[in-house]
């Protein structure tokens, strides 16, 4: 079952285990199995499947209007990622500002070299924590601060500089049994008292890629 971070009679801040459903309506789902424990939510981001992690969920209607804004707000809603990719940055710290064009049905994003309907601008800094040489090539660890909240932004801006995630063949990396991308840290306004709050999630150190570097 998936671990309660916190909870009050607004909002909930989970981990969300990988593999599963961030969406109420794609099946088994975390918001079903939270229903199962007696907490009944309503979703106002989401994760993908393969992406375990922090995120936050509303209780009352009010509290998901009020999220839903903040989400787009990255200032209020801060979110940072571990993310494993393959090869090295060239600066141990930066930003990738790029072109995005999200392709619906191929649920695919790619970088473009200009505007036209339907590209969004992504930015997001970074930081590298630590690089290792394994079997399977030099990894990197990174922290990651979303400025934008674009589908599949951190893997295609990565993989776009010839770093994919580990695991994510979608978007050119080696398969792998997980894809390297953990919601590590969330960080928003409370919808109605105006706090600050913070949850943080870690992944399985032991399995990979998580367990060819020192655990945070």
């Amino acid at each position: 079952m998936p671990t309660i971070l916190y909870k009050d009679q607004h909002l909930l801040l989970v981990e969300k285990p990988v593999g599963l459903s961030a969406q109420a309506a794609e099946g088994d789902s975390l918001p079903h199995r939270l229903e199962q424990l007696g907490c009944p939510v309503k979703p106002v981001h989401r994760l993908d499947k393969p992406t375990g992690g922090v995120m936050v969920y509303a209780r009352t209607d009010r509290a998901a209007a009020t999220l839903s804004a903040l989400v787009g707000q990255h200032d209020r809603f801060q979110k940072e990622y571990l993310a494993v990719v393959q090869g090295c940055p060239d600066t141990v710290e930066g930003t990738h500002t790029d072109l995005l064009y999200h392709d619906v049905r191929r649920n695919k994003s790619y970088v473009v070299s200009r505007p036209r309907k339907g590209v969004r601008e992504a930015k997001l800094e970074y930081r590298v924590l630590e690089t290792v040489t394994t079997d399977e090539g030099i990894l990197s660890l990174v922290r990651v601060r979303l400025h934008t909240g674009r589908t599949h932004q951190i893997r295609v801006q990565f993989a776009s500089r010839q770093m994919p995630l580990y695991g994510d063949s979608r978007y050119g990396g080696r398969k792998g049994d997980a894809l390297g991308l953990w919601s590590h840290r969330l960080t928003l306004l409370h919808p109605v008292t105006g706090e600050s709050l913070s949850a943080e999630s870690r992944p399985d150190w032991s399995i990979a890629p998580w367990c060819y570097f020192k655990p945070l």
